[in-house]
């Protein structure tokens, strides 16, 4: 008798091998994040992307604070165009990471999600900044 988590089956290697390198292209997670800002080898911009009042009682290192709803052309103007930004937002009851990424993809912006937000961060034991 299988189970539910046998059924349907896996996928092939090289169907499996394309989904998740995939997946990386477009997320990245707390750890891989906290790596690269400890480490001095952060070659991205990461963005805060809640609103205002959320980024001041707490936000990662080294974020900027940008709310979706404000992300747009003129406010990218001060960055290369082939700057990578990273987003995240309250945590994966959040979709405010997603709408910002869609704005940066819209506008032609290299962007990955960092998955988890602020949730993920403070569950691996990272503390927030203010």
């Amino acid at each position: 008798m299988s189970s539910m988590v046998s059924r349907p089956t896996a996928a092939e290697a090289e169907q499996a091998m394309a989904h998740f390198s995939s997946l990386l292209q477009f997320e990245t997670d707390c750890w891989d994040v906290h790596h690269a800002i400890s480490n001095n080898r952060q070659d991205f911009v990461l963005l805060d992307v809640r609103g205002e009042t959320a980024y001041a009682q707490g936000h990662l290192p080294a974020a900027v604070s940008l709310p979706h709803s404000r992300i747009s052309a003129d406010s990218l103007a001060g960055y290369p165009a082939d700057t990578l930004f990273v987003v995240y937002c309250a945590g994966p009851h959040c979709n405010g990471a997603d709408k910002a990424a869609l704005k940066l993809a819209q506008l032609q912006r290299p962007v990955k999600k960092m998955i988890g937000g602020i949730t993920g961060w403070l569950d691996e034991g990272f503390e927030l900044t203010r």
